[in-house]
């Protein structure tokens, strides 16, 4: 099967808020840009424990998540 980069634009659509692993991901300073989609969840430890035998084949990986974070309230 022959992976694709794909665009982090065109990630947020297909997947919204869901955790993404990618695999060599392209980045600007800490944006990440795109990356080859190497499998997606709405569930966090989901996509790192199913995920990592999906990561031999790549140099680097990192997760993103495909929605708008909430911000931790102040007390």
């Amino acid at each position: 099967m022959e992976t694709a980069f794909v665009l982090m634009d065109e990630l947020k659509v297909l997947y919204p808020d869901e955790w993404l692993l990618l695999g060599n991901p392209e980045m600007r300073n800490t944006t990440i840009l795109g990356g080859t989609l190497l499998y997606h969840s709405k569930d966090k430890k989901e996509v790192c424990y199913i995920g990592r035998d999906k990561t031999n084949d790549f140099s680097k990986v990192t997760i993103a998540y495909a929605g708008n974070l909430k911000q931790a309230r102040k007390l």
